[in-house]
């Protein structure tokens, strides 16, 4: 912590002579005190007073960033439960840096801990992995220590990488041949071979790129599948990060060549984001950056490496026949396959709920949000079983697929999990709070904040607008708070 703590006081200083701000101004502004700069206090805390001294069996399964919230949470809340957390990784990564490895800022060591050191004392951990849920009979099934009985479930399981969806395209091929993934990861081997790989993909876009000239630029291709995927913004923010890379303004320095390529965004959606507002300044940059193109209704399905040619399936409508009755056209959803020639493509996967929530009577059984977990978009409690409750990217809920989110849902669950652990009614409610630190360029983030009701902002600043002072927020502190207070389930 003492050198992202070194760092962040170096940028502060910049920070607060670039913006006529008081030192003091700034660190209100981030939410930070000095207690916070030193590790201490809880930043941000969301209260969450329930506790209760009844005995029970709390099983936990997943040792990520929800699962281990949740452990600190109810080992503190439910002082006289048999707490259990089941999760095979020794190794825990902080996710959100693996942009920051692609970008050149973070290595592979910034973002690895040791889960022993995490895992909350008191906490009873099996170093294994649940593979059948039978919740009416409160029981997982684990792959080497058998069944095991509890009185409350909690699902943070995460969700799964689904690369062989797309057709032609093996994990083993990612970082070959122009192919590049921020996602690829093995939390259980502790490794982040995405953002290595990425950084690789950067150079090698910045070498060609320095080859080609403005009449035959390189071309590059950034997708978005169709599928529900953790943090959203992750797409994006690699499409702008390398653009802004062959601007001179990466680690890797040089001059602007930014016009010897070509980026094309492919995703199914007809936006670059949800929301009006951010959607209006994103849709401006790419239009300000001059080389990047939105290929908006395509959607990845297949990939030929050693032609370098990707397929995808193209969603749009076409006008019908009149209908008298309404008075206007018939609209026809139509779908057509469109290959696109790339020298460098960024792949992110099609994502969906892990296999043993999918298969089991706590996943969703039918509608968009099968295979993920059944579970109520305010309380996070299951909506038939009643003593499981789920945290973290495996809810089946319209927002919150985020580490930002995760945080949120943890007093949720705190709160809900104790009061029907007392024979009451869960009352707390998730509104949905999701954010996106979407990094437009190197030196700015537009911090999208936002809920189930819309922009949900925490600062008193217009969030459609990118900014440094949030870029330094998110390299320099979020990781130290990330370990410190998130992890211990303080804030």
């Amino acid at each position: 912590m003492d050198k992202d703590l070194k760092k962040f006081e170096e940028k502060l200083e910049k920070i607060t002579y670039e913006s006529g701000l008081s030192r003091r101004e700034a660190l209100k502004l981030m939410g930070l005190s000095s207690a916070a700069l030193m590790g201490a206090g809880s930043i941000g805390a969301i209260e969450a007073k329930a506790e209760s001294d009844k005995k029970a069996t709390i099983v936990i399964v997943g040792g990520g960033a929800g699962g281990i919230m949740a452990a600190a949470r109810l080992r503190r809340a439910a002082s006289n439960a048999k707490i259990i957390l089941i999760a095979p990784n020794e190794i825990h990564l902080y996710q959100p840096g693996q942009v920051f490895m692609a970008a050149g800022l973070y290595t592979e060591d910034d973002i690895k801990k040791s889960n022993a050191d995490l895992v909350p004392e008191g906490v009873k951990w099996i170093k294994d992995e649940v593979k059948v849920f039978d919740p009416d009979n409160n029981i997982v099934e684990t792959s080497k220590n058998g069944k095991i009985k509890y009185d409350f479930l909690v699902v943070a399981t995460g969700l799964q990488y689904d690369y062989e969806k797309i057709e032609g395209l093996t994990v083993d091929m990612i970082g070959q041949k122009g192919i590049s993934s921020v996602y690829l990861n093995d939390p259980v081997k502790g490794t982040a071979k995405g953002g290595v790989i990425t950084w690789e993909w950067f150079k090698q876009i910045r070498a060609a790129a320095e080859k080609a000239d403005p009449d035959n630029p390189i071309e590059v291709i950034c997708t978005q599948p169709s599928t529900p995927i953790k943090c959203g913004g992750a797409p994006q923010k690699i499409l702008y990060l390398s653009d802004d890379m062959l601007r001179g303004n990466s680690p890797l320095g040089g001059k602007d060549i930014h016009d010897n390529a070509r980026f094309t965004f492919a995703k199914k959606g007809k936006k670059l984001f949800g929301i009006k507002s951010y959607n209006q300044t994103l849709l401006k940059l790419t239009v300000d950056y001059g080389n990047i193109y939105d290929a908006f209704g395509h959607d990845l399905v297949a990939i030929d490496a050693d032609k370098k040619l990707a397929t995808f399936d193209y969603h749009y409508l076409e006008k019908g026949e009149w209908d008298e009755d309404l008075e206007e056209f018939e609209v026809i959803p139509m779908i057509k396959k469109v290959q696109m020639k790339y020298d460098f493509i960024h792949i992110v996967p099609p994502m969906k709920g892990v296999d043993a929530v999918a298969n089991s009577p706590i996943g969703w059984q039918k509608g968009s949000a099968k295979g993920w977990m059944a579970a109520d978009r305010h309380t996070l409690q299951h909506i038939k079983y009643k003593n499981v409750f789920g945290i973290g990217d495996i809810l089946g809920i319209p927002l919150g697929k985020t580490g930002g989110s995760a945080r949120h849902h943890g007093p949720i669950l705190q709160e809900n999990l104790i009061a029907v652990m007392e024979g009451k009614e869960p009352k707390a409610k998730f509104d949905g709070y999701t954010v996106c630190p979407l990094k437009t360029q190197y030196g700015k983030i537009m911090l999208a904040e936002f809920n189930y009701d819309g922009p949900a902002p925490s600062f008193p600043l217009d969030p459609s607008q990118p900014r440094w002072i949030w870029w330094v927020f998110d390299l320099y502190m979020l990781k130290p708070m990330y370990w410190n207070l998130m992890m211990r389930g303080l804030m």
